[in-house]
């Protein structure tokens, strides 16, 4: 118990480290179970299938630890996405390692992991609950201290809410091994992989100059977009040549689709907001009358805002109702007024104003015997001896609890759902005073209680609020859909959506290259179904109408095209051929524009038609320079200035933005002394970055399905 007190009070932890590790998650290997005709798969990988079942087990596992580490009972539907997506990353990235280290005979040893718990240093140990309180670090006693209390724990002796902590805690620290194991793999071929790449005193020196050397120039150039584009002739044979030069970048791993659609999305009408706004104004007339029970007031009246009989600071409060705190007396009631920045409209009852305590310090002894009335019995014991003198921390540890103080600051509590045992323990610690004692009933068990520090006096209210939403009727609602679904029928090809949408008040969208990966159409949520459509759906076809979002949605997707594992066709990639070529053609123009000027100095460009100048200065080979008058990124210039002779024009430069000449005016080094190792040291870094690209050429090989979207 004294472990899980220390544990106990430690902040949400930061989930996002976890991903941190390189594949911090292992999928495990006890598959295949059931019979190829029974599986359902989610996904393949080197042609090794993952179930439904397992990734659905997995994404569960992960949801919990990440419930567990946060602090969070549920998550929404963009955090459980993110976590598919985590686990369908790490799996992937997991089998990539995995089958490449078995090849290689790379393993990972029970002495390997615990080393690295030894010496406790590991981003992913740092982010656990076992750490020092007053370090913060790492404390690998904590950690054995629980295991033991773990293994040896009655199970049928302890309250529900310290036996759930317990088993998710030791689910977590599992998965904690589990994610150990997997990053130690990837680390261990991640470094065959950099000792292939090396550094040396020449490499380091040319590193050294590139970035040491500084020029300073003046520059002229003629802008690409000085000439019009339908001037520039392009032939079809051209970009098909072009096309097969560069076809290897147009090459797609995984098939896409090319859609249209209609998003609808319902909003209140103005006789929906005026019946609200009734509501609101009759709830805020009886809110004025007289004192009521405002927990369960504020409940009746459909408040996006609950009350919690605990005083709170003001940013706790909705911003719009703290913006008008301060001008409402004692008692007065505020209200009906609408809120644009939430579409709300809102009343309040300031009931109270104190100035207590940010933060509190408190200590506890949790006391639980076989029943209840024992379990009070015993309680009644322990305050009668802390009342006559007894000493906390040794009545505490005689229990088997520390009886260590903890702070707790209103940001604890505040905007959290409280109720019941809760909202009692919280009422007493924000209550007692100094060195007060309290004996607390909450569930099962008794809690002795006493408040040891108060710091941060602040001001502090209770607001009964009203905050209603601005929602459509269930009428609005249906005629909304009965007006979009007759749309929808009276137009069921791709050809008569494109004609008749903007006439019947629509708005036909576009979407190209969507992935089967993703979550939605257009940024909507609730689109699952519409996605699965999409990618069983011909070329042509129009979907039937679909209810999504949060019930606020309509959609209708047409298939526009698909574009099938492989290359991207010509015609798929003409603009992008075009524009570059038509670049090109325009640098051939401009380059014997400028060419045929004999200048000695960039004054003498000024004359050439729509000619820009510009001074660049601390130009470097290591990075490329931003040419303000071109508006543009110019890699070149750093390039051809660092092998210029001083106060001589460079023939012409084809560029990023336009075609430009140089003139180096001045060089000079950085005071800065060569230091070869931290040269190479530099290389390895950047050699380390390189090496983790192996596993993209991993992935590039693997044949990777992701066929999720047929279940989740």
């Amino acid at each position: 118990m004294a472990t899980l007190q220390n544990i106990r009070t430690k902040g949400p932890l930061l989930v996002i480290v976890i991903g941190l590790a390189l594949f911090a998650f292992i999928a495990g290997d006890a598959w295949k179970v059931l019979q190829p005709h029974q599986v359902q798969d989610a996904g393949e990988v080197n042609g090794e299938a993952l179930s439904a079942q397992e990734y659905q087990a997995m994404v569960e596992e992960y949801t919990e630890v990440v419930k567990f580490s946060s602090g969070m009972k549920s998550l929404d539907d963009e955090q459980t996405n993110q976590i598919k997506d985590e686990v369908w990353r790490s799996y992937v990235n997991n089998k990539l390692i995995e089958n490449e280290a078995k090849k290689l005979g790379l393993t990972v040893s029970k002495a390997e992991i615990q080393a690295i718990i030894d010496a406790g240093v590991n981003p992913i140990l740092q982010q656990t609950p076992f750490r020092n309180p007053q370090t913060g670090a790492f404390d690998k006693d904590m950690l054995k201290k629980f295991l033991v209390d773990y293994a040896k724990m009655d199970k049928k002796q302890m309250t529900p809410q310290y036996l759930e902590y317990y088993e998710s805690l030791h689910k977590f620290w599992s998965f904690i091994e589990k994610s150990l194991t997997q990053s130690r793999l990837a680390e261990k071929y991640q470094a065959l992989v950099t000792k292939a790449l090396f550094s040396n005193s020449v490499e380091a020196q040319a590193a050294f100059e590139a970035r040491v050397n500084q020029m300073d120039l003046l520059l002229a150039a003629v802008p690409y977009s000085s000439i019009v584009d339908s001037t520039v002739v392009v032939k079809d044979s051209e970009i098909k040549d072009l096309y097969n030069k560069k076809k290897e970048q147009f090459k797609q791993y995984v098939e896409t689709r090319d859609v249209k659609y209609i998003d609808v999305q319902v909003t209140a009408s103005a006789e929906d907001k005026a019946a609200i706004q009734k509501e609101v104004a009759d709830y805020t007339n009886q809110l004025a009358a007289a004192d009521v029970d405002y927990t369960s007031f504020i409940r009746t009246t459909g408040s996006t805002y609950p009350y919690v009989d605990i005083p709170y600071t003001k940013k706790a409060l909705p911003t719009d109702i703290a913006a008008r705190l301060d001008s409402v007396s004692m008692g007065q009631v505020y209200g009906p007024y609408y809120n644009a920045g939430d579409n709300t409209i809102n009343s309040f009852k300031v009931l109270a104003k104190e100035t207590a305590a940010d933060s509190v310090e408190f200590r506890q002894i949790q006391v639980l015997a076989a029943d209840a009335a024992k379990t009070k019995v015993l309680a009644d014991s322990i305050m009668g001896a802390l009342k006559a003198g007894g000493d906390f921390a040794a009545i505490a540890k005689k229990y088997g609890q520390t009886g260590d103080a903890n702070w707790m600051s209103s940001a604890n509590y505040e905007n959290a759902q409280v109720d019941g045992d809760n909202l009692k323990f919280l009422k007493a610690v924000t209550s007692l005073g100094v060195n007060e004692l309290a004996n607390l009933s909450l569930g099962q068990a008794n809690v002795i209680l006493q408040v040891t520090n108060k710091k941060g006096v602040q001001d502090k209210y209770k607001v009964a609020v009203i905050k209603r939403a601005v929602e459509f009727s269930k009428d609005t609602y249906n005629k909304a859909y009965n007006d979009f679904s007759q749309f929808v029928a009276a137009n069921p090809t791709l050809d008569k959506l494109t004609v008749n949408a903007e006439e019947a008040g629509y708005k036909l969208l576009e979407r190209k290259d969507l992935y089967s990966s993703e979550h939605g159409i257009g940024g909507v949520r609730g689109t699952k179904e519409a996605l699965k459509w999409i990618f069983a759906a011909k070329q042509g076809e129009v979907s039937g109408l679909y209810e999504c979002g949060e019930s606020d949605h309509m959609m209708v997707v047409a298939l526009a095209g698909v574009t099938e594992e492989g290359y991207r066709s010509v015609d798929q990639v003409k603009d992008q051929l075009k524009a570059e070529l038509i670049r090109d053609k325009k640098a051939e123009k401009l380059i014997a524009q400028l060419g045929g000027v004999k200048a000695s100095s960039i004054e003498q460009f000024k004359s050439v038609p729509n000619v820009v100048t510009d001074s660049v200065k601390h130009v470097t080979f290591a990075a490329p320079a931003y040419v303000a008058a071109l508006r543009s990124s110019e890699p070149l210039v750093g390039a051809y200035a660092s092998v210029a002779q001083l106060n001589q024009v460079s023939a012409p430069i084809k560029g990023n933005a336009g075609v430009f000449v140089l003139q180096v005016f001045a060089k000079e080094k950085l005071n800065e002394k060569f230091d070869v190792r931290a040269e190479e040291n530099t290389i390895e870094s950047m050699h380390q970055r390189m090496a983790s690209r192996f596993v993209n050429d991993l992935y590039l090989k693997a044949n990777v399905k992701d066929k999720r979207y047929l279940f989740f």
